[in-house]
């Protein structure tokens, strides 16, 4: 009764863990994977800024409205006085004809406190072209983030779909060893129930073989575990949470067509072709630098302040325009070397987009070549183990009349062994040539 109280309290324990486990499709780990993976987090973050940065340089072609005040308080102060006297009068001939009083001027004033406040609008005419290449380089920009984000996907889907099959692959070499444990632990009973017949040396084989497959599935576990939590890493859970997956390996296209010779729908591709643009721009950006340069300003400001003789002696407003033309003569070669350095780039990112689209080209081949191997090499792994099944089988009958000794009947074992591993090994290097080609023909992931 004991026994069967902490049967049930252990199964009790046992169900919320069980919920808690999910099953997983690949569809679902890519979808997880997208949204969670903090790779893919940071290329957004990237894009967003990208994004308003393009906003920011599409600004300069707009008048720019500032507001401005200024204040200012002086304790100085002062006075001038001119004095009376007479005043000479002369005709228009130069001669003297008589006097007139002056009374004089007496002048005081005092500083005290001032204010300056304005408006200011200024729009710029012609900048040599700067403001539309710096745009264009932004606009560039903001394409470039987005394609980076799709590459970054890509890079993701393949990490996330590589440990996905490598979890299954786990799964399944757990299942040989175990498979593999469970005939040895079988024949070593039967082994220990005939010693009398049987030499004592059989026992001690069957034992030696016995104890390296508890290895080999302890190896497995691990194999499992840190498949497991490397798939939780790349779709963003916990790296101790339970989850479960396809016992099968995902399924590849059959009637795929294979070509080597297209990557142009390859994001890092179209990234190159950006990246040549970006050069050209920057050409023109450096060259704007020996143009003519012509800004318009308008401007509305009031001064209140500065007191004469008790009066405040300024208390109006006033609008006034600006026109401001300005043209580069000489800078002893400092921008034209500019222009000349962002020629000599573009060449160079010339250079290396015909370079790395060949490098991309003979990465397709490549690709392709391997998928093409794979196919072939799971199909030999599977006709392999149905041969080593059969030769099993065969085995296993001969030594039951003792028709095979222990040692040959170990080895057919341990050949079907081989044989199993060998398959679960060859269909998950298929899957991953599979992911790898389509990778290399740029149709894995579609934004």
């Amino acid at each position: 009764m004991k026994k069967i109280i902490i049967s049930i309290l252990y199964i009790t324990c046992l169900i919320p863990q069980l919920r808690a486990q999910e099953t997983l499709s690949l569809k679902q780990c890519r979808e997880m994977a997208l949204t969670h993976n903090k790779e893919m987090a940071a290329s957004f973050q990237q894009t967003e800024s990208a994004r308003y940065t393009m906003k920011s340089y599409k600004g300069n072609f707009f008048p720019n409205l500032t507001a401005n005040a200024t204040g200012l308080y002086s304790t100085a102060n002062g006075g001038y006085s001119s004095g009376s006297g007479q005043l000479p009068i002369f005709s228009s001939t130069g001669q003297l004809q008589q006097f007139a009083f002056f009374p004089g001027i007496n002048l005081d004033y005092k500083i005290g406190p001032m204010f300056l406040g304005g408006i200011q609008l200024e729009q710029p005419l012609y900048m040599g072209g700067k403001i539309q290449a710096a745009y264009r380089m932004s606009v560039l920009g903001n394409e470039m983030a987005q394609i980076n984000e799709t590459l970054t996907a890509t890079q993701v889907i393949v990490k996330t779909d590589d440990a996905y099959a490598s979890m299954v692959k786990a799964q399944e070499m757990k299942k040989v060893a175990e498979k593999y444990q469970t005939v040895l632990t079988e024949l070593l009973n039967n082994v220990e129930s005939a010693h009398r017949l049987k030499p004592r040396n059989d026992v001690l084989k069957v034992q030696v073989k016995l104890n390296e497959s508890e290895l080999a599935v302890r190896k497995a576990d691990n194999a499992l575990r840190l498949a497991t939590m490397n798939l939780c890493h790349l779709i963003g859970k916990p790296l101790d949470t339970p989850i479960r997956i396809s016992e099968d390996f995902p399924e590849i296209e059959q009637r795929m067509e294979i070509q080597i010779s297209n990557i142009s729908a390859r994001p890092e591709y179209v990234l190159l072709d950006k990246q040549e643009d970006m050069a050209r721009q920057q050409i023109k950006l450096n060259r704007s630098e020996l143009m003519p340069k012509v800004g318009l300003q308008g401007a509305f400001n009031y001064l209140h302040g500065f007191e004469l003789n008790d009066e405040t002696f300024f208390k109006d407003g006033s609008f006034s325009v600006l026109l401001n033309v300005s043209l580069p003569l000489y800078h002893f070669g400092e921008r034209s070397n500019k222009v000349r350095a962002a020629k000599a780039k573009l060449e160079q990112t010339r250079l290396e987009k015909e370079n790395l689209n060949e490098q991309m080209l003979l990465e397709l081949t490549q690709a392709a070549h391997n998928l093409d191997e794979a196919k072939m090499e799971c199909q030999i792994a599977d006709r392999s183990l149905e041969q080593a099944e059969e030769n099993r089988k065969v085995s296993h009958s001969q030594y039951t009349v003792g028709l095979e000794s222990l040692s040959d009947h170990l080895e057919a074992q341990a050949l079907w062994q081989q044989a199993y591993e060998t398959q679960v090994n060859a269909h998950y290097q298929l899957y991953l040539s599979y992911v790898k080609y389509k990778k290399a023909a740029g149709t894995l992931y579609q934004h």
